[in-house]
């Protein structure tokens, strides 16, 4: 029989789980003697918290210890599957215990939910353990955010990982009768994405996998456990916006190499293409515009191509479009002077149109001097046909400067020629 075979057994996770602080492997900026949980212990006062971090790196165990170490009652909730009248529940059954509220994957809770707590979190009836690994100020509503101070949990290194490992052989009855060996601290770092509890989930499938005494962790016998490598990647989570991050920035800053190793970490992770392309589009009027005007036509056709052809061959497009963009000049002018005169019209509010650019449609207008004076461009040539064209209190603003790169070096020059002394072209 297995070891692990017994469907009363608890998970080789939970029965290794952590019972003292000095046991938690990871988070020594918090459990350190300077650290916050530390200073909340020996002080005896807990605030309510939000903990923030990825998966397996020790939120439910801390919410645990904490619990143990200041001896008061933990009450448990996932948001998942509880609702108002749960929550309710949980917290009128609490009357006078000041429990500890634990609430596992608070940002699944809606507005509603999240407003319930409230009124016990703000009176000190319970005091709230929120886990959660997207990011608070997103996810938390800033009411309940502003009662509960923020711990950031660190994703556990290869080091670590390998530490829980080693730990779990230390401390769980059965491990202990297993000899074990492991060689590629890398590759059980790589399979289980830094996440301790899928860590000994994989020791777990090596214990079925490998009867005989030795138990060796290499990249063979970890990938077999595996079935395939992990991608940690969470389309709607901290992850996605970090890469789709470090994407856009890798291409404005004209490396083609990081562009498209973030665009595989999305591709692989199962991210939408067509999401992808539509950055594509974005980044090639913001952070390219008129220094390479080709390129917004090549990622328009990438976002067409991509919706018509569908993955895998869309990643090819997508690949092109990536390494184009990366490697030409780049302008964010245009950018830059939309938000600029939007900036200038919330500041100067309905400026009125010159009279000569007015539309007089009719007799009574005319007379009115709607038009008079509009010189038709197309009858002049160069700067002769230079008229003002903005209000009058902004005459002279150059909303758009132009930057000396690519094709955008052409339109500067042109413009600082036909504008002489009216714009101030740099």
């Amino acid at each position: 029989m297995s070891l692990f075979s017994s469907p009363q057994k608890p998970p080789l996770a939970e029965r290794v789980r952590p019972t003292r602080l000095s046991e938690v492997i990871g988070q020594t900026q918090l459990t350190n003697s300077e650290g916050h949980l530390s200073r909340w212990i020996a002080s005896g006062h807990l605030p309510s918290i939000i903990l923030w971090g990825p998966p397996g790196t020790g939120k439910t165990t801390l919410a645990r210890l904490l619990a143990n170490e200041l001896n008061r009652p933990l009450l448990t909730l996932n948001a998942t599957s509880s609702g108002v009248k749960e929550l309710r529940q949980h917290i009128e059954a609490s009357q006078g215990t000041r429990p500890l509220l634990f609430i596992d994957e608070i940002h699944r809770f809606n507005k509603a939910q999240q407003d319930a707590l409230l009124p016990a979190v703000e009176a000190g009836q319970v005091t709230l353990i929120g886990a959660t690994t997207e990011n608070p100020s997103f996810e938390v509503n800033a009411a309940l955010l502003s009662r509960c101070q923020v711990v950031v949990l660190k994703e556990l290194g290869s080091e670590e990982i390998a530490a829980v490992v080693k730990r779990a052989f230390s401390v769980d009855q059965d491990l202990k009768q297993r000899s074990f060996e492991i060689q590629d601290v890398d590759a059980l770092y790589r399979l289980s994405g830094g996440d301790a509890r899928r860590a000994l989930n994989l020791v777990e499938i090596l214990v079925a996998l490998q009867p005989e005494e030795l138990l060796v962790f290499d990249a063979d016998n970890l990938e077999r456990a595996a079935q395939q490598r992990v991608v940690r990647y969470d389309k709607t989570g901290d992850q996605h916006y970090d890469i789709i991050s470090a994407f856009i920035k890798s291409i404005r800053g004209s490396d083609p190499n990081a562009g498209i190793y973030w665009m595989a970490r999305m591709l692989a992770g199962g991210e939408d293409p067509l999401f992808i392309a539509r950055r594509l589009v974005i980044l090639a009027s913001e952070d390219i515009g008129n220094a390479n005007p080709t390129a917004a036509v090549l990622a328009s056709a990438c976002f067409e191509s991509v919706h018509r052809v569908g993955m895998p061959e869309a990643r090819i497009i997508l690949a092109q479009t990536v390494t184009y963009l990366a490697t030409s000049p780049k302008s964010n002018a245009s950018y830059v002077a939309i938000d600029a005169a939007l900036e200038e019209v919330k500041r100067s509010g309905d400026l009125p149109v010159p009279m000569h650019l007015r539309n007089a449609p009719n007799r009574m207008m005319k007379n009115m001097g709607y038009g008079k004076d509009y010189k038709y461009s197309h009858e002049y040539s160069g700067s002769e046909g230079n008229q003002e064209f903005l209000p009058e209190e902004l005459s002279g603003t150059a909303f758009y400067q132009p930057r000396p790169v690519g094709r955008e070096k052409e339109l500067l020059e042109s413009l600082r020629r036909q504008w002489q002394g009216h714009y101030p072209y740099e």
